[in-house]
Protein backbone atom coordinates (compact mmCIF):
# COMPACT_ATOMS: atom_id res chain seq x y z
CA UNK A 1 0.00 0.00 0.00
CA UNK A 2 2.93 2.39 0.15
CA UNK A 3 3.46 2.57 -3.68
CA UNK A 4 5.07 5.74 -5.01
CA UNK A 5 1.99 8.06 -6.82
CA UNK A 6 4.36 7.82 -10.03
CA UNK A 7 4.28 4.38 -10.12
CA UNK A 8 0.79 4.20 -10.69
CA UNK A 9 -0.94 3.75 -13.78
CA UNK A 10 -2.76 7.28 -13.49
CA UNK A 11 -3.52 9.64 -16.58
CA UNK A 12 -0.87 12.15 -16.13
CA UNK A 13 -2.86 15.58 -15.79
CA UNK A 14 -4.73 13.24 -12.50
CA UNK A 15 -1.02 13.08 -11.06
CA UNK A 16 -0.28 16.18 -11.36
CA UNK A 17 -3.19 17.35 -9.36
CA UNK A 18 -3.07 14.94 -6.81
CA UNK A 19 1.10 15.53 -6.56
CA UNK A 20 -0.24 19.31 -6.40
CA UNK A 21 -2.68 18.16 -3.43
CA UNK A 22 -0.03 17.42 -1.55
CA UNK A 23 -0.72 13.15 -2.22
CA UNK A 24 2.37 10.69 -1.95
CA UNK A 25 1.81 7.40 -1.81
CA UNK A 26 -1.10 5.19 -2.47
CA UNK A 27 -2.29 4.50 0.82
CA UNK A 28 -3.29 8.30 1.46
CA UNK A 29 -5.21 8.17 -1.93
CA UNK A 30 -7.57 4.90 -0.29
CA UNK A 31 -7.83 6.35 2.88
CA UNK A 32 -8.96 9.83 1.58
CA UNK A 33 -12.21 8.16 0.22
CA UNK A 34 -14.37 8.74 -3.41
CA UNK A 35 -15.87 11.52 -1.71
CA UNK A 36 -12.87 12.92 -0.21
CA UNK A 37 -11.00 13.10 -3.25
CA UNK A 38 -13.37 14.83 -5.53
CA UNK A 39 -13.53 17.59 -3.05
CA UNK A 40 -9.77 17.71 -2.72
CA UNK A 41 -8.36 17.40 -6.45
CA UNK A 42 -11.96 19.22 -8.14
CA UNK A 43 -12.97 16.18 -10.18
CA UNK A 44 -16.19 14.48 -10.02
CA UNK A 45 -17.09 11.57 -7.79
CA UNK A 46 -17.09 8.92 -10.58
CA UNK A 47 -13.54 10.01 -11.83
CA UNK A 48 -12.52 9.71 -8.31
CA UNK A 49 -14.18 6.47 -8.37
CA UNK A 50 -12.65 5.42 -10.90
CA UNK A 51 -9.59 6.23 -9.85
CA UNK A 52 -9.42 4.58 -6.46
CA UNK A 53 -10.49 1.52 -8.06
CA UNK A 54 -7.26 1.63 -10.35
CA UNK A 55 -5.02 2.33 -7.22
CA UNK A 56 -6.28 -0.52 -5.24
CA UNK A 57 -6.73 -2.78 -7.91
CA UNK A 58 -2.64 -2.46 -8.14
CA UNK A 59 -2.27 -2.71 -4.59
CA UNK A 60 -3.79 -6.13 -4.87
CA UNK A 61 -1.78 -7.26 -7.31
CA UNK A 62 1.11 -6.39 -5.16
CA UNK A 63 0.25 -7.78 -2.18
CA UNK A 64 -0.47 -10.86 -4.77
CA UNK A 65 2.62 -10.55 -6.32
CA UNK A 66 4.56 -10.57 -2.47
CA UNK A 67 2.59 -13.50 -1.19
CA UNK A 68 3.43 -15.40 -4.13
CA UNK A 69 7.21 -14.62 -4.29
CA UNK A 70 9.16 -14.13 -6.91
CA UNK A 71 6.01 -15.45 -9.81
CA UNK A 72 3.57 -12.84 -10.73
CA UNK A 73 1.00 -15.24 -10.43
CA UNK A 74 0.08 -18.48 -7.80
CA UNK A 75 1.40 -21.59 -9.61
CA UNK A 76 -1.25 -25.00 -8.58
CA UNK A 77 -2.28 -28.12 -10.62
CA UNK A 78 -5.72 -29.37 -11.73
CA UNK A 79 -5.77 -31.23 -8.98
CA UNK A 80 -5.33 -28.75 -6.24
CA UNK A 81 -8.15 -26.72 -7.65
CA UNK A 82 -10.35 -29.66 -7.49
CA UNK A 83 -9.88 -30.06 -4.02
CA UNK A 84 -10.16 -26.92 -3.52
CA UNK A 85 -13.67 -26.81 -5.22
CA UNK A 86 -14.54 -29.81 -3.38
CA UNK A 87 -13.55 -28.26 -0.37
CA UNK A 88 -15.81 -25.13 -0.53
CA UNK A 89 -19.12 -25.38 1.21
CA UNK A 90 -22.71 -24.53 -0.09
CA UNK A 91 -25.18 -21.96 1.70
CA UNK A 92 -28.47 -24.21 1.23
CA UNK A 93 -31.89 -22.15 -0.09
CA UNK A 94 -34.35 -24.75 1.47
CA UNK A 95 -35.74 -25.37 -1.66
CA UNK A 96 -34.31 -29.19 -2.08
CA UNK A 97 -35.31 -28.51 -6.07
CA UNK A 98 -33.17 -25.44 -6.67
CA UNK A 99 -30.14 -26.38 -4.93
CA UNK A 100 -30.36 -29.71 -6.85
CA UNK A 101 -30.03 -28.15 -10.17
CA UNK A 102 -27.59 -25.61 -8.36
CA UNK A 103 -24.84 -28.83 -7.32
CA UNK A 104 -25.87 -28.69 -3.85
CA UNK A 105 -26.65 -24.92 -3.38
CA UNK A 106 -24.73 -21.41 -3.80
CA UNK A 107 -21.23 -21.94 -3.90
CA UNK A 108 -19.08 -20.24 -1.99
CA UNK A 109 -16.13 -17.84 -4.12
CA UNK A 110 -18.73 -17.77 -6.69
CA UNK A 111 -20.55 -14.81 -8.14
CA UNK A 112 -24.53 -15.77 -8.59
CA UNK A 113 -27.21 -13.68 -10.38
CA UNK A 114 -30.52 -14.01 -10.26
CA UNK A 115 -32.54 -12.23 -12.58
CA UNK A 116 -36.46 -11.62 -12.74
CA UNK A 117 -39.24 -9.88 -13.00
CA UNK A 118 -40.76 -7.39 -10.13
CA UNK A 119 -42.91 -9.98 -7.70
CA UNK A 120 -41.04 -13.04 -8.93
CA UNK A 121 -39.16 -13.63 -5.58
CA UNK A 122 -35.81 -12.52 -5.80
CA UNK A 123 -35.32 -10.40 -3.02
CA UNK A 124 -37.45 -13.04 -0.93
CA UNK A 125 -34.56 -15.76 -2.26
CA UNK A 126 -31.85 -13.26 -0.85
CA UNK A 127 -33.10 -12.78 2.78
CA UNK A 128 -33.51 -17.03 2.64
CA UNK A 129 -29.98 -16.89 1.72
CA UNK A 130 -28.92 -14.22 4.38
CA UNK A 131 -30.46 -16.46 7.04
CA UNK A 132 -29.32 -19.71 5.82
CA UNK A 133 -25.58 -18.92 5.89
CA UNK A 134 -25.65 -18.43 9.24
CA UNK A 135 -26.58 -22.46 10.01
CA UNK A 136 -24.58 -24.17 12.32
CA UNK A 137 -21.69 -26.15 10.57
CA UNK A 138 -23.27 -29.17 12.48
CA UNK A 139 -26.47 -28.90 10.83
CA UNK A 140 -24.73 -28.84 7.31
CA UNK A 141 -24.18 -25.27 7.12
CA UNK A 142 -21.52 -22.58 6.70
CA UNK A 143 -21.82 -21.26 10.25
CA UNK A 144 -21.01 -17.76 8.49
CA UNK A 145 -22.39 -14.11 8.61
CA UNK A 146 -23.94 -11.93 5.55
CA UNK A 147 -23.63 -8.58 4.27
CA UNK A 148 -26.92 -6.82 2.54
CA UNK A 149 -26.28 -4.24 -0.21
CA UNK A 150 -29.65 -2.58 -0.44
CA UNK A 151 -30.20 -0.45 -3.65
CA UNK A 152 -33.87 -0.29 -4.00
CA UNK A 153 -35.48 -0.27 -0.45
CA UNK A 154 -36.57 -4.27 -0.94
CA UNK A 155 -35.29 -5.47 2.47
CA UNK A 156 -37.93 -6.31 5.34
CA UNK A 157 -37.01 -6.89 8.50
CA UNK A 158 -40.01 -8.33 9.84
CA UNK A 159 -40.04 -10.89 6.61
CA UNK A 160 -36.22 -11.92 7.87
CA UNK A 161 -37.83 -12.30 11.71
CA UNK A 162 -40.62 -15.05 9.43
CA UNK A 163 -37.46 -16.45 7.75
CA UNK A 164 -35.21 -16.60 10.78
CA UNK A 165 -37.81 -18.23 13.35
CA UNK A 166 -38.57 -21.19 10.91
CA UNK A 167 -35.15 -21.75 10.34
CA UNK A 168 -34.25 -21.75 13.93
CA UNK A 169 -37.31 -24.28 14.66
CA UNK A 170 -36.66 -26.48 11.64
CA UNK A 171 -33.18 -27.39 13.72
CA UNK A 172 -34.65 -27.38 16.68
CA UNK A 173 -36.67 -30.16 15.44
CA UNK A 174 -33.37 -32.09 13.71
CA UNK A 175 -31.89 -31.63 17.49
CA UNK A 176 -35.04 -33.10 18.91
CA UNK A 177 -35.14 -36.31 16.36
CA UNK A 178 -31.50 -37.33 16.70
CA UNK A 179 -30.15 -35.96 20.08
CA UNK A 180 -26.83 -35.16 19.57
CA UNK A 181 -24.47 -32.81 21.87
CA UNK A 182 -23.01 -30.61 19.15
CA UNK A 183 -26.70 -30.04 17.87
CA UNK A 184 -28.08 -28.85 21.33
CA UNK A 185 -25.00 -27.38 21.94
CA UNK A 186 -25.05 -25.24 18.59
CA UNK A 187 -29.02 -23.95 19.41
CA UNK A 188 -27.50 -21.94 22.47
CA UNK A 189 -26.44 -19.70 20.16
CA UNK A 190 -28.08 -19.71 16.92
CA UNK A 191 -31.59 -17.37 17.80
CA UNK A 192 -33.00 -15.12 15.95
CA UNK A 193 -31.69 -12.43 17.78
CA UNK A 194 -27.98 -13.94 16.86
CA UNK A 195 -28.83 -14.41 13.12
CA UNK A 196 -30.28 -10.47 12.67
CA UNK A 197 -27.18 -9.13 14.40
CA UNK A 198 -25.47 -11.25 12.16
CA UNK A 199 -26.83 -9.62 8.86
CA UNK A 200 -24.91 -5.81 8.23
CA UNK A 201 -27.54 -4.11 6.42
CA UNK A 202 -26.17 -0.90 4.02
CA UNK A 203 -28.82 1.05 2.04
CA UNK A 204 -27.11 2.92 -0.96
CA UNK A 205 -29.64 5.41 -2.60
CA UNK A 206 -27.63 5.58 -6.07
CA UNK A 207 -24.53 4.32 -7.95
CA UNK A 208 -21.95 6.58 -6.51
CA UNK A 209 -23.23 5.36 -2.94
CA UNK A 210 -22.90 1.37 -4.46
CA UNK A 211 -19.48 1.71 -6.03
CA UNK A 212 -18.05 3.28 -2.74
CA UNK A 213 -19.86 0.54 -0.42
CA UNK A 214 -18.21 -1.92 -2.93
CA UNK A 215 -15.07 -0.32 -2.94
CA UNK A 216 -14.84 -0.16 1.21
CA UNK A 217 -16.43 -3.80 1.42
CA UNK A 218 -12.65 -5.66 1.45
CA UNK A 219 -11.65 -3.50 4.84
CA UNK A 220 -15.00 -4.55 6.64
CA UNK A 221 -14.48 -7.97 5.72
CA UNK A 222 -11.39 -7.99 6.73
CA UNK A 223 -12.84 -7.00 10.24
CA UNK A 224 -15.98 -9.20 9.49
CA UNK A 225 -13.75 -12.24 8.88
CA UNK A 226 -16.71 -14.80 9.16
CA UNK A 227 -18.78 -12.95 6.37
CA UNK A 228 -19.57 -15.95 3.78
CA UNK A 229 -22.38 -13.81 1.98
CA UNK A 230 -22.35 -10.60 -0.01
CA UNK A 231 -25.78 -9.64 -1.29
CA UNK A 232 -26.50 -7.10 -3.83
CA UNK A 233 -30.11 -6.66 -4.84
CA UNK A 234 -30.90 -4.74 -7.19
CA UNK A 235 -27.50 -4.28 -9.15
CA UNK A 236 -28.93 -2.29 -12.06
CA UNK A 237 -31.53 0.10 -10.79
CA UNK A 238 -28.72 2.98 -9.89
CA UNK A 239 -27.26 2.45 -13.43
CA UNK A 240 -30.47 2.51 -15.45
CA UNK A 241 -31.16 6.01 -15.15
CA UNK A 242 -29.02 9.72 -15.32
CA UNK A 243 -26.00 8.05 -17.33
CA UNK A 244 -25.97 9.93 -20.49
CA UNK A 245 -22.11 8.43 -20.98
CA UNK A 246 -22.76 4.75 -21.73
CA UNK A 247 -19.05 4.62 -22.14
CA UNK A 248 -18.78 5.56 -18.59
CA UNK A 249 -21.05 3.47 -17.41
CA UNK A 250 -19.58 0.36 -18.93
CA UNK A 251 -16.60 1.21 -17.40
CA UNK A 252 -17.70 1.35 -13.89
CA UNK A 253 -19.71 -1.91 -14.05
CA UNK A 254 -16.62 -3.57 -15.87
CA UNK A 255 -14.46 -2.16 -12.31
CA UNK A 256 -17.74 -3.22 -10.06
CA UNK A 257 -17.71 -6.57 -11.34
CA UNK A 258 -13.98 -6.87 -10.69
CA UNK A 259 -14.19 -6.05 -7.32
CA UNK A 260 -16.93 -8.66 -6.58
CA UNK A 261 -14.59 -11.47 -8.51
CA UNK A 262 -11.94 -10.10 -5.85
CA UNK A 263 -14.03 -10.75 -2.93
CA UNK A 264 -15.46 -13.84 -3.56
CA UNK A 265 -12.38 -15.14 -3.79
CA UNK A 266 -10.15 -13.36 -1.03
CA UNK A 267 -12.63 -13.61 1.21
CA UNK A 268 -14.41 -17.08 0.51
CA UNK A 269 -17.60 -15.75 0.05
CA UNK A 270 -20.79 -16.21 -2.05
CA UNK A 271 -21.69 -13.44 -3.91
CA UNK A 272 -25.63 -13.29 -4.82
CA UNK A 273 -26.89 -10.70 -6.98
CA UNK A 274 -30.16 -9.47 -8.55
CA UNK A 275 -30.85 -7.90 -11.78
CA UNK A 276 -33.99 -6.59 -13.40
CA UNK A 277 -35.48 -7.97 -16.64
CA UNK A 278 -35.93 -5.34 -19.92
CA UNK A 279 -37.20 -5.75 -22.82
CA UNK A 280 -35.07 -6.69 -25.79
CA UNK A 281 -37.19 -5.15 -29.75
CA UNK A 282 -36.21 -7.79 -32.34
CA UNK A 283 -37.18 -7.73 -35.90
CA UNK A 284 -40.29 -9.66 -35.49
CA UNK A 285 -40.54 -10.08 -31.74
CA UNK A 286 -39.87 -8.76 -28.64
CA UNK A 287 -38.46 -10.61 -25.61
CA UNK A 288 -37.34 -10.20 -22.06
CA UNK A 289 -33.81 -10.25 -21.17
CA UNK A 290 -32.08 -9.94 -18.08
CA UNK A 291 -30.56 -5.93 -17.71
CA UNK A 292 -27.23 -3.86 -18.08
CA UNK A 293 -26.27 -5.59 -21.48
CA UNK A 294 -24.48 -8.56 -22.91
CA UNK A 295 -20.97 -7.91 -21.87
CA UNK A 296 -22.47 -7.77 -18.20
CA UNK A 297 -23.89 -11.17 -18.44
CA UNK A 298 -19.93 -12.49 -18.04
CA UNK A 299 -19.59 -10.93 -14.92
CA UNK A 300 -21.43 -13.71 -13.04
CA UNK A 301 -20.67 -17.33 -12.36
CA UNK A 302 -23.92 -18.77 -11.87
CA UNK A 303 -26.87 -17.04 -13.60
CA UNK A 304 -30.59 -18.23 -12.40
CA UNK A 305 -33.68 -16.68 -14.13
CA UNK A 306 -37.26 -16.86 -12.27
CA UNK A 307 -40.21 -16.45 -14.16
CA UNK A 308 -43.72 -16.99 -14.19
CA UNK A 309 -45.94 -19.66 -15.68
CA UNK A 310 -49.55 -18.48 -14.98
CA UNK A 311 -49.60 -18.97 -11.70
CA UNK A 312 -46.66 -20.56 -10.55
CA UNK A 313 -42.65 -19.25 -9.67
CA UNK A 314 -40.25 -21.49 -11.99
CA UNK A 315 -36.27 -20.88 -11.85
CA UNK A 316 -34.32 -21.68 -15.05
CA UNK A 317 -30.49 -22.36 -14.42
CA UNK A 318 -29.45 -20.44 -17.83
CA UNK A 319 -25.59 -20.48 -17.19
CA UNK A 320 -23.38 -22.17 -15.26
CA UNK A 321 -19.90 -23.71 -15.33
CA UNK A 322 -20.55 -27.55 -14.17
CA UNK A 323 -24.27 -28.32 -13.95
CA UNK A 324 -26.64 -28.72 -17.02
CA UNK A 325 -29.53 -26.02 -17.94
CA UNK A 326 -32.51 -26.95 -15.77
CA UNK A 327 -35.80 -25.95 -14.35
CA UNK A 328 -37.83 -26.39 -11.25
CA UNK A 329 -40.53 -24.95 -9.64
CA UNK A 330 -40.52 -23.39 -6.09
CA UNK A 331 -42.79 -21.24 -3.86
CA UNK A 332 -42.70 -18.55 -1.61
CA UNK A 333 -44.52 -19.21 2.08
CA UNK A 334 -44.50 -17.80 5.01
CA UNK A 335 -41.85 -19.56 6.48
CA UNK A 336 -39.27 -18.59 3.19
CA UNK A 337 -38.68 -20.01 0.12
CA UNK A 338 -39.43 -23.64 -0.35
CA UNK A 339 -39.82 -26.51 -2.76
CA UNK A 340 -43.52 -27.17 -4.30
CA UNK A 341 -44.95 -29.72 -2.70
CA UNK A 342 -47.36 -32.19 -4.46
CA UNK A 343 -51.20 -32.57 -4.64
CA UNK A 344 -52.70 -33.86 -1.90
CA UNK A 345 -54.06 -37.50 -2.14
CA UNK A 346 -58.09 -36.72 -3.13
CA UNK A 347 -60.35 -38.42 -0.93
CA UNK A 348 -63.58 -40.60 -1.67
CA UNK A 349 -67.00 -40.09 -1.34
CA UNK A 350 -67.54 -42.48 0.73
CA UNK A 351 -64.42 -41.69 3.12
CA UNK A 352 -65.63 -38.76 3.41
CA UNK A 353 -69.45 -39.72 4.19
CA UNK A 354 -67.84 -42.19 7.09
CA UNK A 355 -65.88 -39.33 8.62
CA UNK A 356 -67.60 -36.18 8.03
CA UNK A 357 -64.76 -34.45 10.27
CA UNK A 358 -62.06 -35.06 7.33
CA UNK A 359 -61.89 -33.08 4.32
CA UNK A 360 -59.37 -32.52 1.75
CA UNK A 361 -56.60 -30.57 2.38
CA UNK A 362 -56.53 -27.53 0.36
CA UNK A 363 -53.15 -25.58 -1.30
CA UNK A 364 -53.13 -22.75 0.68
CA UNK A 365 -52.92 -24.77 3.85
CA UNK A 366 -49.59 -26.15 3.48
Amino acid sequence: MQRELGSLPLAPALRARLVAAGFQTAQELLETGPCGLSKEIGISKEEALEALQVVRQECHGDAARTAGGSGATRKCTALELLEEEQAQGFIITFCSALDNILGGGVQLTKITEICGAPGVGKTQLCMQLAVDVQIPECFGGVAGEAVFIDTEGSFMVDRVVDIATACVQHCQLIAEAHQEEDHLKALETFTLESILSHIYYFRCRDYIELLAQVYLLPDFLSEHSKVRLVVVDGIAFPFRHDFEDLSLRTRLLNGLAQQLIIIANDHKSAVVLTNQMTTRIGQSQSTLVPALGESWGHAATVRLIFHWDNSQRLATLYKSPSQKESTIPYHITSHGFRDVQPPAVTQNAEDTEMNPRKRPRREEEK
